[in-house]
């Protein structure tokens, strides 16, 4: 069961409205489901206007910063909880420990490069926690087709593939998170599967 979600997003705000809107928009929904939201516990960007939906709909919301940027004084300052940890690597796991499931929002290369590890992780089986994109004004479209074309072209299995959930629309993304049921097929395969 699904109790807290990590959203991956930028610390920008990013070139559009819509990107804002879009995690005012997650945030309110994660807050109304009763969710806590786990993210990386800064005010700045995406990650400021999702705590704060989150946190102004009632909901609880869970940061989690490295001590070097809370020392830049970019941390959040009104969360349900807040953990300082030593590092990047230390945040990434922590969030990964927290969160029941995953979703990445419009970002930079942190965002892909979290994402991406827990979907990897996914893959390999540490976890079975569902992950998707949030497809914020066709943000992930292009994305997406690579994806689709790795996988055409025999670098990403078909059931690993369908493991990252898509949706433009935040409660339906959540409701296939809900529905989500983890793919059995291991990574690693004998030569005569591949």
């Amino acid at each position: 069961m699904i109790k807290s979600i990590c959203v991956f997003c930028g610390s920008s705000i990013g070139a559009r409205d819509s990107y804002a809107e879009g995690a005012r928009a997650l945030g309110r929904e994660i807050a109304h489901r009763g969710l806590t939201l786990v993210y990386g516990g800064g005010s700045v960007g995406l990650m400021g206007v999702i705590a704060d939906a989150a946190l102004d709909a009632g909901g609880a919301v869970h940061g989690v910063i490295p001590h070097s940027l809370e020392s830049k004084e970019v941390g959040h300052k009104r969360l349900t909880r807040k953990d300082v940890v030593s590092s990047m690597h230390e945040r990434k796991a922590r969030m990964e420990t927290l969160a029941d499931a995953f979703i990445a929002m419009p970002g930079g290369i942190g965002t892909y490069e979290e994402i991406f590890e827990i979907w990897t992780w996914a893959q390999l089986g540490i976890h079975h926690k569902p992950l998707g994109f949030y497809d914020v004004d066709g943000f992930y479209s292009e994305l997406l087709h690579f994806l689709d074309k790795a996988t055409a072209e025999g670098f990403v299995r078909e059931q690993h593939r369908h493991m990252a959930l898509m949706d433009t629309r935040p409660g339906a993304l959540l409701d296939k998170m809900a529905a989500y049921v983890p793919t059995a097929t291991p990574k690693w395969i004998d030569a005569a599967q591949s």
